[in-house]
């Protein structure tokens, strides 16, 4: 399980230090791919599996379900935990998220999320603000 949020810096190879709480869940390698709100999403690789299992059986003949799977599906990359504890995030994807150097890391409980820090900050402000209607709007769920 992932929580928490962590803020580290890219290196100039383009890797990122994984939370060290996280290290052993990813340990059997893991996938980085687009996520959404200009994230990206790091995913244990047999949680990834099971994930892209359900996105290559959407239907072909929905517009939304080809885009949304292809977003997922086609910018996904194999990351490998190095013995320090790193990533390397690819350079399309780093340009996709707008990440230059500061990176927040955010435990999204099956998934990490991967956030410049810019946007991070101007999301969760945004977030926070609306936090009363969202929980409104979410009615039973909390």
């Amino acid at each position: 399980m992932f929580i928490g949020e962590f803020h580290h810096t890219l290196d100039e190879k383009g890797r990122l230090a994984v939370p060290i709480k996280f290290r052993a869940a990813l340990a059997a390698g893991a996938v980085v791919t687009r996520g959404l709100d200009r994230s990206l999403f790091l995913y244990p690789k047999e949680a990834w599996a099971t994930l892209a299992q359900k996105l290559a059986a959407l239907p072909l003949s929905q517009a939304d379900t080809r885009a949304f799977a292809r977003l997922m599906l086609a910018g996904a990359m194999e990351a490998e935990v190095d013995k320090s504890g790193r990533i390397t995030v690819p350079e399309y994807l780093r340009e996709y998220a707008g990440i230059a150097k500061d990176v927040a890391v955010t435990g999204l409980y099956d998934r990490i999320e991967i956030w410049s820090e810019e946007t991070w900050r101007d999301y969760a402000v945004k977030t926070e603000r609306d936090s009363a209607d969202i929980a409104e709007r979410l009615g039973s769920l909390i």
